[in-house]
């Protein structure tokens, strides 16, 4: 399935209907519990949160939705469907079994246990550069937690002795960012607070498990050319928050192997595609 156009912008047809697919971006296949957007988080590998049709890559918000041109409301607390999302992310965050947080560039995104490894290999900070590496207000909150494993954002802004909630918000996103921090658990009574825990409390193995900066980039291109079945320019960037650099070597390595091709500048196709279209199992 050759890309014949200079300057493709828009995706063939049936790389959309691969991406329903894969996605469940269609009604017959749209999430609907918490045991179904698990099984996408598994199949995709990482997957967006409350992102819509307008941001690339999977997305549960769009999985719930089941369809591909998703559009998030104005006034989402009356909107059944991103009520539904906003409850299913909080049931996913609390069973543990597939890692969310705000990573880099401060997207939510789930990522597929398997995946973990290789995003740990991209924005983790080894112990040793804590220090030198996380502010002060980081390592504050980190030194808390590593004592009492879990705790609620209030008492931990007491506990870690930052005055300003907006210090610690930004403490937390760069925990989370480095992989260091997780959110558990929320609470909405008696008033709304999120529980933050070690991330290596929930994926010791994965978070311990060492990979090459190259090899982490080729696996994160590949999980996403999978999904995607095809890849215009800067939408593994956009996606996962990568560099679009970093994107590139990722994408390069697959070619170079033979798992992808190079169907124009910037654009890069699966290149068992047509197999792949034809013997894609039901959902």
């Amino acid at each position: 399935m050759a890309v014949k156009s200079k300057t493709l912008k828009t995706l063939p047809e049936e790389i959309e209907e691969y991406r329903d697919r894969m996605w469940r971006r269609a009604p017959e296949w749209r999430v609907e519990n918490a045991a179904e957007a698990e099984q996408l988080v598994e199949r995709v590998g990482f997957c967006a949160a409350m992102t819509d049709a307008r941001r690339p890559g999977p997305s549960l918000y769009v999985a719930v939705c089941g369809r591909r041109d998703a559009h998030m409301p104005r006034n989402v607390q009356k909107d059944p469907e991103s009520s539904l999302t906003w409850s299913l992310k909080d049931e996913l965050m609390r069973r543990g079994r597939v890692y969310y947080a705000k990573l880099a560039r401060g997207r939510a995104l789930f990522v597929a246990p398997r995946l973990v490894p290789y995003l740990h290999a991209l924005w983790g900070v080894p112990r040793k550069e804590e220090t030198a590496r996380l502010s002060a207000e980081a390592q504050a909150v980190l030194k808390v937690l590593r004592r009492e494993w879990e705790m609620a954002t209030c008492d931990l802004r007491h506990a870690a002795k930052i005055d300003e909630r907006r210090c610690l918000t930004q403490a937390l996103d760069e925990l989370q960012r480095t992989m260091k921090v997780i959110p558990q658990d929320v609470l909405y009574e008696p008033w709304f607070t999120y529980v933050w825990a070690l991330a290596e409390g929930r994926f010791p193995v994965e978070l311990k498990t060492k990979v090459t900066r190259a090899d982490a980039l080729r696996e994160v291109a590949r999980v996403y050319l999978e999904s995607a079945g095809m890849s215009l320019p800067g939408e593994l960037a956009k996606a996962v928050g990568l560099s679009r650099p970093e994107a590139g070597l990722g994408n390069h390595a697959l070619v170079a192997e033979g798992f992808a091709v190079r169907a124009w500048a910037g654009v890069y196709q699966l290149s068992d595609m047509p197999e792949r279209i034809k013997r894609l199992s039901p959902i």
